[in-house]
Parts: C-alpha cells; sequence; structure tokens
C-alpha cells in the first residue's frame, strides 16, 4: 500500500519564510491534477496559467494592473481542491519567484492569493469577490478591490480620539470655572451679610 499523502497530493518544500516561523513549516499541499512546473512556465511566459479560451482576457485584466502598479500573476485551476488552502499554496509557489507579484489563484468556487505589496485583509476581501466560477470576472473583480480606496480608520481614530480628548478637557475647564465663579459669589454673599 502506498502512502496515502503521495496519492492525494504532490508535497513540496515550503518557500523560504520572509518573517520568523513560531513553529515547524508545513509542507505545501498541490492538489495531483495541477502540475505546479507547467504553471510555473506558463506565468513566467504569459502572466496568466489558464485554459486557452480565458487567456486573452485574464492577459487584458493583467495588463490593466500593470496599468494601475500592480504586477498580477493568474493562475486558473480547472477543479476545485477540497478546501482552498491549496490554491494559496500555489500563489505562494508561484509569487516566490517574483519579488513584486501579487497572485491570484481561481478555481470554480475558491480563490487563493498571495502578495508582497498588498496586506493579507485586502487580499481577503478581493479573494471573497473573486469567487465567481468566471476566471475573467473574477480577476476583474480582484483587481477592482485592490485598486479601490480603503477608507482611512486610522486618521479618522486620530481624529475622534482627539475630539474626545478636547472634549474632556473642555468639560473640565467649564466646571472649575462655573465653581469659581460660584465660590466668588458665595464669598461675595458672605461679606456682605
Amino acid at each position: 500500500m502506498t502512502g496515502l499523502l503521495t496519492d492525494a497530493a504532490t508535497v513540496v518544500a515550503a518557500p523560504p519564510q520572509t518573517v520568523p516561523a513560531w513553529g515547524p513549516t508545513l509542507p505545501v499541499y498541490i492538489p495531483v491534477d495541477v502540475d505546479i512546473d507547467a504553471v510555473q512556465d506558463a506565468v513566467a511566459t504569459y502572466a496568466v496559467s489558464a485554459p486557452a479560451p480565458v487567456v486573452p482576457g485574464l492577459r487584458q485584466v493583467v495588463h490593466e494592473a500593470r496599468d494601475e502598479g500592480i504586477n498580477l500573476k493568474v493562475v486558473v485551476v480547472e477543479t476545485n481542491p477540497p478546501i482552498d488552502t491549496p490554491l494559496r499554496d500555489i500563489a505562494t509557489l508561484v509569487g516566490r519567484d517574483y519579488s513584486d507579484a501579487t497572485v491570484l489563484v481561481v478555481s470554480p468556487s475558491y480563490a487563493g492569493t498571495y502578495s508582497p505589496q498588498f496586506d493579507r485583509v485586502t487580499l481577503e476581501a478581493g479573494e471573497d469577490v473573486a469567487k465567481t466560477g468566471d476566471p475573467v470576472v473574477s480577476a476583474q473583480n480582484f483587481l477592482h478591490q485592490l485598486t479601490t480606496p480603503t477608507f482611512p480608520w486610522t486618521a479618522f481614530t486620530m481624529v475622534l480620539l482627539v475630539v474626545v480628548v478636547a472634549a474632556a478637557v473642555g468639560t473640565r475647564v467649564l466646571q472649575r470655572r462655573a465653581n469659581s465663579t460660584a465660590d466668588a459669589a458665595e464669598c461675595a454673599a458672605e461679606a456682605n451679610a
């Protein structure tokens, strides 16, 4: 009997870590129906690895991304893996060959990403809108999400904090002024009595 892991998946060495790992690095899981070498060759040549009918549309999205300053690579996996994790593993393997690339991997129901340029929250939001079943629409939605400005929560929080502190200080100053006026009036009343 052969090992179950080798029958179900190809195990590939994990890419080098860019941040310290707190535990062991797990091997990357690539579904058996994905030829990672062919994927990497196609991405190196066309910036896209996909079935022929969708390649022109995906290349157009890649050119639009380049106009926005994003080095986008797109991989289409024709069948869904059991979970979405293998798509992120594929994206990471493809992305490690390009220091500035953002990689989108889509299957009919899942999406996975890799990028040194965008934070994980932005990538996850892009993955959410990239689960359309149509690779070209998925890539367009993903690119749109990456290029949509986000609300400046840090600046909003800082302004709100300054307003709250100013209101607290202003309230305290008014309290002290009211107390000193009341004290002065009380002293004047005692002096007149």
